[in-house]
């Protein structure tokens, strides 16, 4: 059976679905969640394979009429479990590919016996993309094909992104959803959680809940859940303003302390910015770096034009130096370097990944000054470069408390950054500036 009785005390129904690329698993997923985390620690059969890693999604529905239970949900996992997408006790896939006798395994045996014929090929992934036929909760159907070229409607990115990239509907939103519907069953809530040990492509941790991904599934999950009330996308509500302290300033440009959870840059939504501010208070003012949303710290904001040009060319000569602080997850000591070569994740932006072939050169020192404080100096200036190193099996392997992309959330990023030191653009003058963190 692929729907399963949830019994439990809690009283509280979600108002609307859950929003399934930015939310807090609700209490409802977290009991359906642990039933089948008990599930797989109990069948040695599946245990073993994902041990590995792996993504397990749970969906709560409304209770089939007659029945006792006031809830039921259902389980899925990403891609294969062992093999296989045929394991009872979760949901099937949108479309089952591996039938050794089906179409899609009898072509793509005959194009390997052919040296790997490259158009048989991309014709056999196109006819497999028209035979995932997913609804929506009005009872609408389309296929992949048509959801990812609807979805990218303009011309442009209809050229960028023409068809839908491999393994795609083969993700746990979609099953659960797509079973759901096919079934009768009202969606409540959902989760995703990973199960197993973190792997070098996938910086996850056991237990932890994870966003659907986008680059696969927000077109396809933007089509299902059409019909449902969903929960807006928190990043468009707008975010709480702030106050950001003054470190340094003069007539050239002033160093701010940006506070965590304030964007340094405008959005794609969010207009409210730590540059939106100096906007403001400084017509024609430049934030001359970047830090994380959740990174708090020094900022350096130039006033003029030729300022910035100024202190940019003191970042491309890598003469701007930082330090980090971070509060990380378990204690440990020692210094060092770690070299390990960024790239984003184009299937989940905004993460990254290490790509020791493709890849660009990533390096931080760090060096230990408590029992799980640690001062990092980037020596080049990646996206997510101090989140990653200290996360990664290669490097730290101790992820920064609060990462909620490559650790586990809290209430916010432990990451501080902490001193800077510069030439002023205008004099000539070295700076050393500080910030103390604020954890």
């Amino acid at each position: 059976m692929s729907i399963h009785p949830l019994y439990t005390s809690i009283s509280e129904r979600p108002a609307r679905f859950t929003y399934p690329f930015c939310y807090e698993p609700h209490p409802l997923c977290q009991t359906a969640a642990a039933e089948v985390q008990q599930y797989i620690a109990t069948h040695e059969e599946l245990r073993c394979d994902a041990d590995h890693g792996k993504m397990f999604g749970v969906l709560v529905v409304d209770s089939p009429s007659g029945s006792s239970a006031p809830y039921h949900f259902l389980a899925a996992y990403s891609g294969l479990l062992a093999g296989r997408n045929d394991w009872p006790y979760f949901v099937p896939p949108v479309f089952d590919a591996q039938q050794p006798d089906g179409h899609f395994k009898t072509t793509e045996r005959e194009i390997s016996a052919r040296g790997g014929d490259k158009e048989m090929s991309q014709q056999l992934q196109r006819w497999l993309f028209h035979q995932y036929r997913l609804l929506n909760a009005y009872g609408e159907t389309r296929d992949l094909v048509d959801i990812w070229q609807s979805y990218y409607s303009r011309e442009k990115l209809r050229r960028k992104f023409p068809l839908p990239p491999g393994g795609t509907g083969d993700c746990c939103a979609p099953k659960l959803l797509q079973y759901a519907y096919l079934h009768g069953l009202h969606p409540v809530c959902m989760a995703e959680f990973w199960w197993g040990q973190p792997t070098k492509e996938e910086l996850r941790h056991h237990l932890n809940y994870y966003p659907a991904c986008r680059g696969k599934c927000k077109p396809i999950l933007t089509w299902m859940l059409q019909g449902l009330k969903v929960d807006p996308d928190p990043e468009a509500l707008g975010f709480e303003h702030m106050e950001i302290p003054t470190v340094y300033e003069d007539d050239t440009l002033l160093v701010v302390s940006k506070p965590s959870g304030m964007l340094s840059v405008p959005g794609r939504i969010e207009d409210y910015s730590v540059e939106a501010v100096m906007h403001q208070r400084y017509p024609g003012s430049i934030i001359a770096h970047r830090l994380d949303m959740g990174t708090s710290g020094l900022l350096i904001v130039a006033k003029t034009i030729e300022a910035y040009h100024a202190l940019q060319q003191q970042f491309i000569r890598h003469e701007v130096r930082k330090k980090y602080l971070a509060l990380l997850q378990h204690p440990a000591q020692g210094t060092g370097t770690i070299s390990l070569p960024l790239r984003p994740d184009p299937m989940n932006r905004p993460r990254q990944v290490v790509d020791m072939e493709h890849g660009k050169r990533a390096v931080t020192r760090y060096e230990f000054i408590g029992s799980r404080l640690v001062a990092l100096w980037p020596e080049t200036g990646r996206t997510h470069q101090l989140r990653i190193h200290c996360a990664h099996p290669d490097g730290l392997a101790n992820p920064i408390v609060g990462d909620e992309l490559y650790g586990t959330k809290s209430q916010r990023l432990m990451l501080h950054a902490a001193e800077l030191w510069f030439r002023h653009p205008a004099t000539g003058r070295e700076l050393h500036l500080s910030s103390p963190p604020p954890f």
